[in-house]
């Protein structure tokens, strides 16, 4: 209940705190007519000040009582405070929920608790005092924030602020001077009124209030008055009340002062001494006096008035805040009616004089600028200047001095420094006449110098202001025409006149002893002096000549180099001192005055070298010095650096700076003079001038370009900084209060300053640069603990400096100093963990920054508390920022962290999330830290989401949002009906969908469930996709982009991740009314747009980069959807796909064709990678594209110009589409513009890729790499640039190369491009090497493919040959297999075939080889004797391993081999010749490889038995025959699926794998009896011609039977041959059989075009089998060898075998069969007549009958 009050009660009232936050603009309302409606709201509440608190009053408790919608506990606490503050009761109430909204920091859930507990609850009540406190000071400070700048131009709400101060004016003043009078004469509270809270510490602290609103009250009315007129009547009561007030100093309860209130009251005095002399209106009156018009003063018309006041001011005098009112007086009285009463004037201006009136100006004015509003102190610093014109003006110098002449004008010349240092002052001064006002003060500090050079310099220091001011003082010291001396006794060299007034020179006379040649004044003769003073104590003499100061300066600097070392030196330094402040000043105001001032800049480095080297060295000179050359280095690093490197102030290096660890030790390293002035000199005396100087200038030098170019030499100082300093500077000892703040602040600036650098400038080496060095010294010395401490500070020291300052206003209090050092530490901190190298071990810092403190006191609980802090909100937002980077870095849980804290921490980040006048940036910050934590803190999203479980039926969870729900800020920010809305800016906008996508990307179903079911919330999602954005051109909000991007990336994760039928109904709405209102087509357009724009703004860099590469990648995402899910994303016109596809086309054109710009060259990767996966998917819509080759061609070729190393994957992207365009498009009839420059582009990238391959892969050999198991290689696994990939840009050449020279038939192109460019002999090299090697597998695969496609031609199979093939793979190739002793050789492993392996390359070399040997024949025989003769080894064992192992890669190999043999066997005559052994064993091995896989195509039991038992269990699903694969291959999940339907899939899929391996073993059955067809006699020559020589042939079946066995040792013979026929026959007709749909068989499993493949190929084993039968057994009739009785057998056999083959055969071709492959080629035997009573007219047509016919009858007779 509480928590819903609260959040109703923000509406109804706003605290004062919040209206001062937001009319400083520091809140999200920033409009001036937001400004200007809260004025209206809250007038009334500034115009009473502090009366709008009320007393308690009973009528007001009734209220309380009454009131319904405060909940009872809250109104019981709402009295105890009324009574402890003795406020109002309901404005206690409303106090108590104001405050719990901004500043209570439990939750909801321990309130309770605390109200209920009495000494929790006096603890809050307390907390509430000091907020009730605070508010009362807002109140004020909104009034004075007013009238501060009602009347300032700069400021943006002048007008808002104005009309107010207009309402307020009526009676303001009378109402806050009585609230004033209320307050010094409040009685003190006591426990006896107040309860027993107010304890003397609680009266303190009231006392305290009561005087900081005394002093915010006086500084109004003071204001005020700047403005308006005071009238006499108003003066004379003011008066009174001050008298009786003392000025402050009789408060009612002075009892109660202590000293930290002091300032306070002296400001109050303050304040009421500039009330009553600004209330004379002494300018005015200045201006009456000088225009004889004093009647016009408004107290001219009040003489009662002004005799009342005489009497009052007569008794002033005994306290110093009388002085300036007294002197004001004297004024008014001397101009308005003087002749009245002049002894009153003499008295009264004696009193002000005693009082030291002059010294407490200076005073006073130094107070009001040291801390508050610095629009108090230049109103002050004006009406002083009033003052002060006015006094010069009317009295003699002498009448205003009463002890001693030195004092008191040193006095007024302070006095007038401190008015002059008001911003617009300076330049009044200058446009004044000389001898008015305090030009007249000038006039006689120019009458003393040179002889005193202090109050001269010191006043011309304050009138620099700015450029025009610069110029004059600069002139003004240039041409001086007098110079005063002072002489103890009179100079012989001198005549005088009669009366000794005057003197002149009889001979020239050197001013400074200075050698000759060095820069001197010389005193001419003749010249005149005035005697000024004379007498026993000498003589000052004012000599008129004329020079300039500047050379007198540098002579004063020469003098001091001179007497450094003399006591003199003291004297000196004082006169030095001045002129090196002025130069500070003058160059920090107008650099280009300091070509001028070089003769005094050039010699401050020896200044300072001599200066530190003394005893006891002057510091504040030094500290001059060191100021100027910061100013110096500021634009001048590099000469500064220089110069400053001789003088041995700065810490240096002894030995170079090698590594690390050399450097932070510090060996060799001197602290040069300044470290030994800050350890000698600054700490003991706790004076840090020259500390301060120091770290200002080595930050300046780091800043200049030094950080980079000078970092070795810097480091010293670094070092110095980090070791000596940062660890323990807070310890040292401090003389003013705020020094060791700012030095804290400083040394982080510096170190702040370092870790910014750029790193570019850096060069990489060993040697450490500063920022590697600042990194390690943060990451693990103490310097990082420092910062650590600085951070945990905490957010309640701050407060309580805070508070401790006079007025909250002031930029530079030591609050301020402090919140600064804090924010800078949170950033060096985010830095150091940002840029540090990355490591194993956890360095200190993080340790530091992580570890678990007892008590909730480690550092994450501190940053996040920074979240309470309300003055500065950059505060609390680099804390979050600090946290976020803690989040993703360290390993640890910030959940955990948080302990007990944890739920009230995420309700403040919740009550600033949810605030709508909150700083819009913190807002986004925290948003950022919660996409961070949903992927890496589980248990602090989960705290933030909270998400509860709605009770649902067992088992289903449901969620609804908790009541502190993180989402339900979120929904409302991406609420469409909200955008716009000043709460909700673009960015926060964008940070909420961050978020959102967070989610998402995270799978964080509780939350996602919740939102996807929300009303509107798919509405709201899509709604930035439906705005129309400006053009890129004139984007100003790039965050949009992002938006749009993050809206993008949710819908495509949420349709990827839902089954497209659960998806919600509104999301399914969405995305019909996206493609309905054309959407697609407008961001295809608007993201081509973009692309465009990066192209055209590259010469101006783009400033918006990465919005436009998060859209590019979101929209990518989209569409790579839409290719799989177009039904639910409504993408299914092809129209709108064509226009998609253009305009991704056009983009990636626009992007790769710049080649010289890294962002386009960036995105149009990006694009590309779409477009590749757009032509994969979209082939129909591709096909019917206009040309895209053409652009694809273009864009290759700008790519192969652009920087390689980036470009690598690009163009592997560019040659994939374009091998996809080929084989979608082809050339589109014929357009064969393209293909020379297209073949061109590529062979080149060939040439290239092949070479840099050959040198990479010659490095990794002998860097000895471990080869790693190719085979198995990963290929997203990060590689080198050239190493080779599947997708490499070198493979992908090569492919794209091969699919061009295959589309070139004829090869006209190809034949001129490959004699251009040298692609093949650098191809076949790094086959070579990498055959050798072992590397590079992808590669020697591709090329080899390539080769393959080109020996198909006859030009391509000689060009291929002629480059010298067969020595690249003859030889190389022995490396790539193992032969093993033993006949089954593990390297017929059982991989799949599809993918890459060494084997699958031995393959290819066969293929080659068989190729070549059919394009060339005769050409190439003797090279693939060669080739035999190298492999026989292999060949044989691959042809014996198909027993052992029927695995496809193995049959493949086998088949291959075949392939090669078969082609080879052609050539009998010349294997005989050259290898005649292997020829015998090849025939053999032939002959028993008929034998196996007659065997395994006969039992396929045994088959499958073998299958399972070396494959394991389920067999891997093998294609079908290469040609036709099916089109689904099961994937292994199939294949191995148990359950209910699960075994009827995998025994199709075990069926699919037994077909595959029958396929292969037919057809390489087939290839064997074609091949041993070469081998056995030419059937019509055998049975023809009688005289054949027979043993040329061999016989290869022995005379035997049996059916084949699986045994090695049973030999091959004719009944092997018959088991063959038989085999086939069966086959056959299994093929034709049509069986119940419910067994498997082969017609089940393949398509009709596979089983008619299969047909002819077992047509073509028969015939082929028939024919080396016939063939054979003729050898055998023939062979005299041959015993008749074996003949005889043979014959028998063979007729009553063959008889039942053909009546089965010609059964078969009754039904139809498909005519062998090799029909043709079979002899004709048309000769034999037909046998009797056969079908002539049917079997005629069949050869192979017709064939083993007439052989049968031959048997038979």
């Amino acid at each position: 209940m509480l928590g819903a009050k609260m959040a109703e009660s923000e509406l109804s009232i706003r605290s004062c705190r919040e209206l001062w936050t937001i009319l400083l603009g520091r809140s999200a309302l920033r409009e001036p007519a937001q400004i200007e409606a809260e004025l209206d709201r809250h007038w009334d509440r500034l115009h009473q000040g502090l009366s709008y608190y009320k007393p308690p009053s009973s009528s007001s408790a009734g209220k309380v009582k009454d009131n319904k919608d405060v909940a009872q506990p809250l109104k019981d606490f709402g009295l105890r405070i009324s009574k402890l503050l003795s406020l109002d009761e309901q404005q206690s109430v409303q106090l108590l929920q104001c405050y719990l909204q901004e500043d209570y920091r439990g939750t909801r859930d321990s309130l309770k608790v605390v109200l209920k507990d009495e000494r929790q609850s006096q603890a809050l009540l307390l907390k509430i005092a000091d907020y009730y406190y605070e508010e009362r000071m807002c109140l004020l400070r909104c009034v004075l924030l007013l009238l501060t700048y009602f009347q300032d131009e700069r400021h943006p709400y002048r007008t808002e602020y104005s009309n107010c101060v207009t309402k307020l004016e009526k009676d303001l003043v009378s109402n806050y001077q009585s609230q004033f009078e209320n307050l010094f004469k409040a009685e003190a509270p006591t426990w006896e009124t107040h309860g027993n809270l107010m304890t003397e510490r609680r009266v303190s602290r009231w006392f305290l209030q009561c005087l900081r609103e005394q002093s915010l009250l006086l500084e109004i009315i003071f204001l005020y008055y700047a403005y308006f007129e005071m009238s006499p009547s108003d003066h004379l009561s003011f008066t009174k009340m001050f008298k009786e007030q003392g000025f402050g100093l009789r408060q009612t309860n002075r009892h109660l002062v202590d000293k930290s209130m002091d300032a306070l009251v002296d400001r109050i005095g303050y304040l009421s001494c500039l009330i009553l002399v600004e209330g004379m209106d002494i300018d005015f009156l200045h201006k009456c006096a000088l225009e004889d018009c004093a009647e016009q003063h408004q107290f001219s018309g009040a003489p009662n008035v002004i005799k009342e006041m005489d009497q009052l001011l007569l008794t002033f005098g005994e306290i110093p805040h009388h002085g300036p009112v007294l002197l004001a007086w004297v004024l008014l009285r001397h101009t308005v009616r003087p002749d009245e009463s002049s002894h009153v004037i003499r008295r009264i201006g004696n009193t002000a004089l005693q009082l030291g009136v002059f010294k407490y100006l200076s005073a006073m004015l130094k107070g009001l600028g040291a801390s508050g509003n610095n629009c108090t102190a230049s109103t002050a610093k004006m009406c002083i200047y009033g003052l002060l014109s006015f006094v010069v003006t009317s009295f003699e110098e002498e009448s205003l001095q009463t002890d001693g002449v030195a004092t008191q004008s040193s006095h007024l010349i302070d006095a007038a420094c401190e008015v002059l240092s008001a911003p617009s002052l300076a330049e009044v001064f200058w446009e004044m006449k000389p001898n008015m006002g305090l030009g007249m003060v000038l006039d006689s500090a120019v009458g003393m110098f040179p002889h005193k050079i202090g109050p001269l310099l010191q006043l011309l220091t304050a009138l620099v202001s700015n450029k025009s001011t610069v110029k004059k003082v600069y002139n003004f010291l240039d041409k001086m025409s007098f110079y005063t001396q002072v002489y103890k006794h009179k100079p012989n060299d001198i005549i005088t006149n009669d009366d000794e007034t005057l003197w002149r020179r009889q001979t020239p006379k050197l001013l400074y002893p200075l050698g000759s040649g060095q820069t001197n004044l010389w005193l001419p003769q003749g010249v005149l002096g005035q005697v000024m003073i004379a007498g026993e104590q000498g003589y000052m003499v004012r000599w008129d000549y004329s020079y300039s100061s500047w050379t007198l300066f540098t002579c004063e600097v020469e003098i001091l180099l001179h007497v450094v070392s003399t006591a003199d030196v003291i004297a000196h330094c004082a006169r030095v001192k001045p002129i090196l402040d002025l130069v500070h000043k003058i160059i920090s105001t107008d650099w280009t005055v300091s070509d001028c001032l070089l003769p005094l800049t050039s010699r401050i480095y020896m200044l300072l070298q001599r200066l530190t080297s003394v005893i006891n060295p002057p510091v504040d000179v030094i500290a001059s010095c060191v100021n100027c050359l910061s100013v110096l280095a500021a634009r001048m690093p590099g000469k500064v650096w220089s110069s400053l490197h001789h003088t041995g102030f700065l810490p240096f290096s002894s030995s170079p700076l090698t590594n690390m660890a050399q450097c932070v030790s510090a060996e060799g390293m001197k602290a040069g003079n300044y470290g030994n002035l800050l350890v000698q000199i600054e700490q003991p005396r706790g004076e840090y001038a020259v500390t301060i100087a120091f770290l200002r200038l080595i930050t300046t030098l780091v800043k200049g370009q030094l950080g980079s170019t000078q970092n070795k030499g810097l480091i010293p100082c670094v070092l110095l900084v980090l070791k000596e300093m940062l660890p323990t500077y807070h310890k040292w000892r401090y003389n003013t209060y705020g020094a060791r703040e700012r030095i804290g602040c400083l040394i982080l600036e510096l170190i702040h300053a370092i870790l910014n650098l750029s790193p570019e400038g850096e060069d990489q080496g060993s040697t450490p640069t500063l920022q590697s060095l600042c990194i390690y010294c943060l990451a693990n010395t103490e310097a990082g603990q420092a910062v650590v401490n600085i951070m945990g500070v905490g957010v309640d020291t701050i407060d309580v400096v805070l508070a401790a300052q006079p007025s909250s206003c002031g930029s530079e209090g030591p609050g301020q100093i402090l919140i600064q050092t804090v924010k800078l530490a949170f950033s060096v901190t985010n830095n150091a963990i940002r840029l540090k190298p990355p490591s194993d071990a956890v360095s200190p810092l993080e340790q530091a920054l992580t570890q678990h403190g007892g008590h909730g006191n480690n550092l994450v609980v501190v940053l996040a508390k920074y979240i309470y802090h309300k003055h500065d909100p950059a505060l609390p937002r680099l804390a979050v920022q600090l946290l976020k980077r803690l989040a993703t870095v360290a390993p640890m849980s910030v959940y955990a962290c948080l302990g007990s804290d944890a739920a009230a921490i995420r309700d403040a980040f919740l009550t600033r999330l949810q605030s709508k006048t909150e700083d819009m940036r913190i807002k986004v910050m925290i948003l950022e830290f919660l996409t961070v934590a949903v992927e890496t803190q589980p248990g602090l999203i989960e705290l933030f989401l909270n998400l509860e479980v709605k009770d649902g039926s067992e088992g289903s969870k449901e969620f609804l949002l908790g009541e502190w729900s993180c989402l339900h800020v979120v929904l409302d920010l991406i609420d469409s009906k909200q955008q716009g809305k000043y709460w909700c800016p673009p960015l926060l906008h964008r940070a909420a969908l961050a978020f959102l996508l967070a989610l998402w990307q995270d799978r964080r179903d509780s939350a996602i469930s919740v939102l996807r079911t929300k009303k509107r919330f798919w509405e709201n999602l899509t709604t930035p996709l439906f705005g129309t954005l400006t053009p890129p051109s004139d984007t100003t909000e790039p965050c949009v982009l992002e938006t749009c991007a993050f809206a993008m990336k949710i819908i495509g994760l949420e349709i990827y991740y839902v089954v497209s039928g659960s998806l919600e109904q509104s999301l399914k709405d969405g995305l019909q009314k996206f493609s309905n209102a054309r959407r697609y087509e407008y961001w295809s357009q608007y993201v081509k747009s973009l692309v465009c724009h990066v192209a055209d703004m590259e010469e101006e860099g783009i400033c918006y980069f990465t919005e436009t590469q998060m859209l590019i990648s979101a929209w990518r995402m989209l569409l790579i959807l839409s290719t799989s899910h177009a039904d639910v994303m409504q993408l299914t016109e092809d129209s709108t796909k064509l226009k998609l596809f253009m305009d991704v086309l056009d983009g990636t054109k626009v992007a790769l064709t710049t080649p010289m710009s890294e962002p386009c060259l960036r995105l149009g990767s990006m694009m590309a990678t779409l477009l590749l996966i757009l032509l994969k998917q979209w082939k129909s819509v591709v096909a019917a594209a206009p040309d895209i080759l053409s652009p694809l061609s273009l864009i290759l070729e700008n790519v192969l110009q652009a920087d390689q190393q980036m470009m690598e994957r690009t163009k592997a992207k560019l040659f994939s589409a374009l091998i996809s365009v080929l084989q979608i498009q082809g050339l589109n009839g014929g357009d064969i513009s393209q293909l020379p420059q297209l073949l061109l582009s590529v062979c080149e990238t060939v040439k290239d890729e092949a070479l840099a391959l050959i040198d990479c892969t010659r490095h990794m050999s002998q860097m000895g790499d471990a080869v790693e198991d190719e085979d198995s290689m990963e290929t997203e696994s990060p590689r080198g640039p050239q190493k080779d990939q599947r997708d490499g840009v070198c493979v992908l050449a090569l492919h794209l190369a091969k699919e061009l020279c295959r589309t070139d038939e004829d090869g006209e192109h190809w034949v001129s491009v490959m004699r251009k460019v040298p692609v093949l002999p650098s191809v076949l090299s790094a086959v070579e090497l990498s055959l050798r090697s072992k590397h590079n597998l992808y590669f020697t695969e591709a090329a080899l493919h390539l080769l393959l496609t080109l020996a198909r031609t006859p030009q391509g199979a000689a060009a291929v040959a002629g480059a010298g093939v067969i020595q690249t793979i003859c030889l190389p190739l022995l490396g790539v297999y193992e032969v093993s002793s033993n006949g089954a050789s593990q390297s017929f492993t059982r991989k799949s075939q599809d993918s890459a392996c060494w084997p699958g390359v031995y393959r290819l070399c066969m293929s080659l080889m068989e190729s070549l040997l059919k394009t060339l024949r005769y050409n190439f025989i003797n090279e693939a004797l060669d080739f035999v003769g190298v492999h026989q080894e292999r060949i044989l064992q691959c042809l014996n391993a198909v027993r052992t192992v029927q695995s496809l890669a193995c049959l493949d190999e086998a088949d291959h081999t075949v392939g090669f043999l078969l082609q080879l066997s052609s050539f009998c005559k010349e294997w005989q010749f050259h290898l005649p052994k292997l020829l015998r064993d090849v025939q053999v091995n032939l002959c028993y490889l008929c034998q196996t896989c007659t065997y395994l195509l006969h039992s396929k039991k045994m088959l499958h038995h073998y299958l399972q038992a070396k494959n394991g269990e389920a067999l891997p699903p093998g294609p079908l025959p290469r040609t036709q694969q099916p089109p689904q291959t099961l994937t292994k999940e199939a294949a191995s699926a148990g359950g209910g339907g699960g075994v009827g899939d995998r025994e199709e899929a075990e069926q699919k794998a037994l077909l595959a391996v029958q396929c292969s073993l037919l057809k390489i059955l087939s290839k064997t009896l074609a091949t041993l067809r070469h081998f056995t006699p030419d059937c019509c020559q055998i049975l023809l011609d009688q005289c054949m020589d027979l043993a040329e042939y061999r016989t290869l079946f022995v005379l035997s039977f049996t059916t084949p066995a699986f045994d090695p040792d049973v030999a091959p013979s004719f009944g092997t041959l018959l088991a063959t026929i038989n085999v086939a026959l069966s086959m056959m007709s299994e093929l034709e059989k049509k069986k119940e749909p419910v067994s498997l068989s082969i017609a089940s499993l393949a398509s009709s075009e596979e089983i008619q493949a299969l047909k002819s190929l077992l047509m073509f084993t028969m015939e082929n089998c028939f024919y080396v039968l016939i063939s054979q057994a003729v050898r055998c009739l023939k062979d005299p060898s041959i015993l008749p009785r074996d003949k005889q057998r043979l014959k028998q056999e063979l007729s009553s075998e063959l008889s039942t083959l053909l009546s089965s055969l010609s059964r078969h071709f009754r039904r139809g069969s498909p005519s062998s492959p090799a029909s043709g080629l079979l002899p004709s035997t048309q000769s034999k007549p037909p046998t009797p009573g056969s079908k002539v007219s049917h079997e005629g047509q069949e050869p192979v009958i017709q064939l083993v016919q007439a052989f049968v009858r031959l048997v038979q007779r």
